[in-house]
Parts: structure tokens; sequence; C-alpha cells
């Protein structure tokens, strides 16, 4: 069955506190994006200010997608927090030697590791990258914002993702919404990741159940 992950983007910490809060009472999975103001032109709440309750006092898990143009800056905060899963960009500054060490490093500390790749990178530019990884998530919508409209053509990726990696978790973010998720989820997406349809809605969990009875 496909997952439905709320996400939190945004660079208020009493917004954060606020989500966070509402999101543990109903998701399995939450999603928490960070971003630089250089790789995504956003700026959200950084590493040093995030949080969630540890492993042992919650029962979701909690995946860090980071649109930083350095992650290897990140890796003592990253490994400090400590993630269920962190999502790294195939388009940063560390992408090919670097990536791969980073990765390593991170499993290190029994984190699972995910690459995103943006409309640009086709799943063969990063081959290598996808076979050490335990997820691929499909970038198709408008980096480091919520909203905006879902580029679903993206969703061509998933059959050479899953001849590169065939154990691979796909995921999607980007525009998903009740309009579009069964689509995705159709298309053989795991997780799909989703914003503004949740935490914009007058009943973030009302729309969240809303959203797993489609796929499911």
């Amino acid at each position: 069955m496909t997952i439905i992950a709320p996400t939190i983007t945004t660079n208020d910490p009493a917004v954060y506190a606020r989500r966070l809060e509402d999101f543990l009472t109903f998701a399995p999975r939450i999603q928490i994006d960070i971003t630089d103001g250089q790789f995504a032109p956003s700026q959200t709440i950084n590493l040093n200010q995030v949080y969630w309750p540890p492993a042992d006092k919650r029962e979701c898990k909690i995946d860090l997608h980071l649109m930083l143009q350095r992650p290897i800056d990140w890796l003592d905060q990253i490994v400090a927090v400590v993630p269920d899963k962190v999502i790294l960009h195939a388009e940063s500054d560390d992408a090919g030697r670097m990536l791969p060490r980073i990765y390593e490093h991170l499993q290190r500390f029994g984190m699972q590791v995910g690459v995103a790749l943006l409309p640009e990178t086709q799943p063969a530019d990063v081959a290598d990258i996808i076979r050490a990884v335990d997820s691929v998530l499909i970038f198709g919508g408008h980096l480091g914002y919520q909203g905006g409209v879902a580029d679903l053509t993206q969703l061509g990726k998933i059959p050479a993702i899953q001849q590169i990696n065939s154990t691979v978790t796909i995921e999607w973010d980007g525009g998903a919404n009740l309009s579009n998720v069964s689509q995705i989820a159709a298309a053989g997406v795991d997780q799909i990741n989703i914003g503004s349809a949740i935490s914009g809605a007058s009943d973030p969990a009302v729309a969240y159940r809303q959203l797993v009875e489609v796929v499911s």
C-alpha cells in the first residue's frame, strides 16, 4: 500500500512546532523539508532548529528531505537529530564522489538514505547512487515551496529507476493532492509526500485520511 507522508516546510519555528504536534497524532511517517536558501530559493528553519520526540517515544517515522547545496557541511547536525531517513539531492555540490561516502557515513548510524532527483536529472545519470540507496524521491514540484502543480511526466522515470535498483522504495514529492494521488500511486510510487493538501486544509487529519482512502 502506498504511504501518505505529510510534509513540513516552513521558516517559522512556531509553525513547525504546531504542525509537528498535529501530524504526530495521525501520520505513520512525516517528511521535514530543510532548505538553505541556495540550493532552493526559499529558506526554511535549519537543522539546528528541528526536533521531534525520540524513537522510543513516538510511533511515526521521520524523514529529512535536505535541499542543501553542501550537505557535507551539516553532517554533525544530521547525525545529532537522528532521523529515520535522510534524502539528499543528486544535484548538490556533494554529488558524485562525495555523496556515496556521505550515505555510507549516515548508514553507520542506522539511518536509511535516499536520493532526490530534480526534473532535469535522469536515473541513468546517477545510476551508481541509485544502486547505493534505500529510496529514490522523484521531484515533480516547485523546489522549496508547498503547493503548485505536479509535473506527472516525471512518473516516467520509475521503470528506469526500478531497472537500476529493483528493491528501492520509490517516492514522489510535489503538487500531490486528491485529484492526482491515485494516478501517482498507480504508477508504482510507494510513498507520496504531501504538503499543502494536508497542512493547508481546515482539518489536516481529515485531509490525510481522505488521501489515504484514495490510494488504498
